[in-house]
């Protein structure tokens, strides 16, 4: 195996390959739900060196089938299903793309960005903002994530309602198979009709079929304007039928519309006491708004205020407050963001990711709830997401009192039976936008088709026969 390093370094250099001291960075998940052991921390800084490494590594196993060596693909290491860190064998090399963070070309006529896989999003937001454009992609671990774990994991976040997730958002990509080439797929075509669709492989595979190295993106123009609106509602349904009258009140300009549960915003209120949470007690949720306008500023106040009072009208809204400044809308958005943090830092928590018809939200939550009340007295659930296109993140929390560890050993394999269950009754997904990872693999077993899974073993076995790329991730071969 030490033959191994020195050849890895001498294709990465000495200082990038990492097998000694804290390597927890790499090998501990955001959650804390995993921590394993690297045999080593290899950071590539292009994409020759990535297929170097990827080739001497696939070499390696040629000659030694018996050494289990593996690669796991890592970008900011900020995912929440446990599909980016290594386990805990000490045969996988953890492949850091962090060095690999430049913004290559922006293509202003094509509204085309191309980007190398280790760029942090923030900066590749405000790298083509300073040249005028939108990357309208916005998640809360915007500051961190890069975009190579972006498209591996098929991000959302709070912009998908208009613009998608990130398998819309790219045009192309370059990637390293798992044979160490390189395919070159950096294309700004909208149409190109000649054959399967590659760049649909690699995205949302979690690294398991190959390396995303660099993606050419979609830009947009910049808004005239963006206000946000803050509104209480009196039930899930109510905050659908307000869903219903932004879409033919604002159309297109419709760019954000967030639920958020009480409890989930209490324990923000809690944890970030910094913060000015618009709580509206009485009311169960709130519903944060977003209007991108392209005429004025003017005229999206305008459409929301027509918005909101028609909602009051017909009872799907009981008071509502528009942002006055850039400042206070900042400030809103960061109350629905820091959510996940209050989260972890109320304790341990069982996460679902989750995706419904939007129609079908309200009778699962209320169903659901009731389902997880009767299993665990005393349950909280924090209940929020992306409502304006089926995403919920519908979280327990353990009982007040109760050791949130004891918690999560006890109660959720039943507490996940229950959700799953009740979300595929309801027609829904188990992971809508933070992937399969380790943490649901073995849940595809039980709620995806056989022949999909049938499927997607073939498409792993053809493009890595050998199980080199992020094992036991996404499907088990």
């Amino acid at each position: 195996m030490q033959t191994l390093l020195d050849t890895l370094a001498g294709i990465v250099g000495p200082a990038h390959v990492l097998s000694q001291g804290d390597l927890t960075a790499w090998e501990q998940d955001w959650r804390q739900r995993g921590h394993g052991k690297a045999f080593a921390v290899v950071r590539p800084a292009s994409t020759l060196e990535v297929a170097g490494v990827v080739k001497a590594c696939a070499a390696f196993c040629a000659a030694h089938p018996e050494s289990g060596l593996s690669i796991v693909p890592q970008g900011g290491n900020t995912g929440l299903v446990v599909g980016s860190t290594p386990d805990d064998s000490g045969r996988q090399i953890v492949l850091s793309l962090q060095r690999m963070g430049a913004v290559r070309q922006i293509d202003a006529a094509n509204l085309t960005v191309t980007v190398e896989a280790g760029c942090v999003l923030q900066t590749l937001q405000q790298s083509v903002l300073d040249a005028g454009y939108l990357f309208p992609l916005s998640l809360a671990a915007e500051g961190s994530c890069t975009i190579g774990g972006n498209l591996g994991s098929n991000a959302g976040g709070t912009q998908v309602l208009r613009f998608g997730n990130a398998r819309e958002l790219c045009l192309g990509l370059e990637v390293v198979t798992a044979q160490g080439e390189v395919w070159h797929g950096l294309s700004g075509l909208r149409k190109d009709n000649t054959g399967y669709d590659l760049r649909d492989l690699f995205i949302g595979a979690e690294g398991t079929l190959g390396v995303i190295t660099a993606a050419t993106l979609k830009l947009y123009p910049l808004p005239a304007a963006q206000l946000t609106a803050w509104a209480a509602v009196p039930s899930m349904q109510a905050a659908v039928d307000l869903l219903g009258l932004a879409h033919r009140h604002l159309g297109a300009g419709l760019t954000g519309f967030e639920v958020m549960g009480q409890f989930a915003l209490s324990l923000v209120g809690s944890h970030f006491k910094q913060l000015r949470v618009p709580l509206f007690q009485d009311w169960p949720f709130c519903v944060l708004l977003e209007n991108s306008d392209h005429e004025s500023e003017a005229h999206a106040r305008t459409q929301f205020e027509g918005l909101l009072e028609a909602a009051i009208e017909q009872g799907c809204v009981s008071d509502a407050v528009i942002a006055e400044s850039l400042a206070q809308a900042q400030t809103l958005w960061q109350v629905r963001e820091s959510i996940p943090l209050a989260q972890a830092a109320e304790g341990l928590n069982i996460k679902h990711d989750i995706s419904l018809p939007v129609s079908a939200i309200p009778a699962f939550v209320e169903a659901t709830d009731a389902l997880l009340a009767r299993a665990v007295p005393g349950v909280r659930l924090v209940n929020f997401g992306h409502l304006g296109d089926g995403n919920l993140h519908y979280n327990v929390q353990a009982p007040l009192g109760l050791d949130a560890a004891a918690f999560l050993r006890d109660f959720e394999p039943e507490v996940n039976r229950l959700v799953f269950d009740s979300v595929v009754a309801f027609s829904g997904s188990i992971s809508a936008e933070h992937g399969v990872g380790s943490l649901k693999v073995d849940h595809l077993t039980h709620y995806k088709s056989p022949v999909a899974l049938a499927m997607m073993r073939s498409i792993k076995q053809a493009l890595d026969p050998h199980n080199l790329m992020n094992p036991g991730r996404v499907v088990k071969v």
